[in-house]
């Protein structure tokens, strides 16, 4: 009998996310983020009575930039 354990391409390949699957996600994450990044900043802007260090599409590229590598995480 054979062994059916080691996987279906039979060997240890890295699994690699395509690129243009990942700036897609990263893109409609980077849009959808804006909006609240820009509430958060106007937010902290009031509250702090001064203009914080990162703008809200800073404070949106990062979010973006944090969330769309755990949605391809294995």
């Amino acid at each position: 009998m054979s062994d059916h354990t080691a996987g279906e391409h039979g060997g240890h390949h890295a699994h690699r996310t395509p690129k243009a699957e990942f700036r897609i996600y990263f893109t409609l994450i980077f849009l959808m983020a804006i909006p609240f990044a820009t509430v958060g900043w106007v937010w902290k802007m009031i509250s702090e009575r001064q203009l914080p260090v990162h703008g809200p599409l800073a404070r949106a590229w990062r979010e973006a930039g944090a969330i769309t590598p755990a949605i391809f995480r294995p």
